[in-house]
């Protein structure tokens, strides 16, 4: 496991999936704001792509997000669009509702820091997330990320267009334990 501040990162269980799935994914807003494409039910016991781990696809590392004490499920973190040739990622999150606001957004993200740049030797990682995310946005640039552009209504969800963010961090520009 990775241990954040209050969060560990670990291997997604076969029991959280069902926890997963209802709280983040069968719910249409958050399912729509989280995913690339239009939201669409997921038929129960059906292997979802979203939530169940291929070991074998190495572009792609996802972890369930648990707390330190206790180990409750807070959501999902995953370093994604790995590019061994660029030494590049992707970094994205969902904590479930109840986890929310609470500041283990800017955890998730500095310990998927730690993985990319000390644990993987990635040179630069970026997120880009919803105009009107604030907690991703806050979490992000806490951790060092840097606002590199803007998606003019790149996105649509639920019936609107709506602009995007990316965000970029170095290697050279990360600073561990920085969560200002």
């Amino acid at each position: 496991m990775l241990r954040g501040d209050r969060i560990g990162l670990r291997a997604r269980h076969e029991d959280d999936i069902p926890v997963l799935r209802t709280e983040l994914y069968d719910d249409v807003v958050n399912g729509s704001r989280a995913e690339g494409g239009p939201w669409r039910p997921i038929t129960p016991g059906t292997r979802d792509p979203r939530l169940f781990v291929d070991d074998a696809n190495e572009s792609s590392v996802p972890f369930s997000v648990v707390e330190r004490e206790g180990g409750t499920l807070l959501g999902t973190a995953t370093l994604w669009g790995i590019d061994h040739h660029s030494r590049s990622a992707h970094i994205g999150l969902g904590l479930l509702p109840a986890a929310r606001g609470k500041g283990y957004g800017t955890d998730v993200v500095a310990t998927l820091c730690h993985y990319g740049f000390v644990v993987r030797g990635l040179h630069r990682l970026q997120i880009e997330t919803l105009a009107d995310n604030h907690g991703m946005l806050r979490a992000a640039e806490r951790c060092g990320f840097v606002r590199e552009g803007v998606l003019r209504s790149s996105a649509w969800v639920l019936g609107e267009f709506l602009d995007e963010v990316l965000l970029g961090l170095l290697a050279q520009d990360w600073k561990p334990g920085v969560k200002g």
